[in-house]
């Protein structure tokens, strides 16, 4: 299969630029991975979208939790990228209890990990982040930790 077979409408291509145009790095391995819209495609763990998109993840988790310490992502283990109206990232990923506590808001950078054996928790989590990135905007439509 040709990699241009889906892209040489005119309408194709001007949609796919004009989206590019601010992920630039994603397009770049798209377009030459002869991926289509649409196809979730295996994307690098550290690749940078997939480590902002775990960290949105991160914030809805310690958002939506009543623990007094803030969590973050230990180990990204799967990320798959897909095309539409904007990027759906899906992750599979650990996350840690830190020493950080909620009420004092620092940078999760700043955080380490728990090495309390009693405060000590790690959970496995499913991640799905949608970024519209022409309207600055990310959403977390599902997050399921275990």
């Amino acid at each position: 299969m040709r990699c241009d077979t889906w892209t040489k409408g005119a309408t194709n291509n001007n949609v796919l630029f004009w989206f590019c145009v601010s992920l630039s790095d994603v397009c770049y391995q798209i377009f030459n991975s002869c991926v289509k819209p649409g196809f979730p495609k295996t994307i690098k763990t550290n690749d940078p979208g997939v480590l902002k998109a775990a960290r949105h993840s991160i914030e809805r988790f310690n958002n939506y939790t009543n623990d007094i310490f803030l969590f973050k992502e230990s180990h990204i283990s799967k990320a798959l990228v897909q095309i539409v109206k904007g990027l759906k990232y899906m992750l599979n990923m650990e996350i840690g209890r830190t020493t950080c506590k909620k009420t004092k808001h620092p940078s999760l950078d700043n955080c380490e990990f728990q090495t309390n054996h009693t405060l000590k928790r790690t959970l496995s989590c499913y991640s799905e982040v949608w970024v519209i990135p022409w309207l600055q905007r990310f959403e977390v439509p599902i997050l399921h930790c275990y």
